[in-house]
């Protein structure tokens, strides 16, 4: 298992991309522009101003739950209960903490909660 400061340094990384990602798709949303409002676009503009503003508004939504998630890993790495399955208490693998180090849950639980 990775030592406890790496796994610490890897959520904090993590956490630092999920910010700069938030950063970047809210400087792309045409709402933020200021001279959205004041501006006479045709309507397939705008249209398509409000498509883009909701897919961004959706993804911003999932990196939000994602940043909540990593801070939730922090606090279970300093409580010593990072690799512990929230739901059955079993270890969860090295290597899905690898892939979602954000996760709280084994491969089994996460698919009992989906279905």
């Amino acid at each position: 298992m990775i030592k406890k400061e790496e796994i610490r340094n890897l959520l904090e990384k993590e956490k630092q991309k999920v910010t700069q990602q938030l950063r970047t798709l809210k400087e792309s949303d045409p709402f933020e522009d200021p001279t959205h409002v004041t501006d006479n676009a045709s309507v397939d503009t705008d249209v398509r101003e409000q498509e883009a503003h909701q897919r961004i508004e959706a993804e911003m939504d999932a990196l939000r739950k994602k940043f909540k998630d990593i801070d939730i890993a922090l606090k279970r790495v300093e409580k010593g209960s990072y690799d512990t399955c929230n739901r059955c208490n079993k270890t969860i693998p090295a290597k899905r903490l690898e892939l979602i180090p954000e996760t709280i849950h084994c491969v089994s639980c996460e698919e009992d909660l989906v279905r």
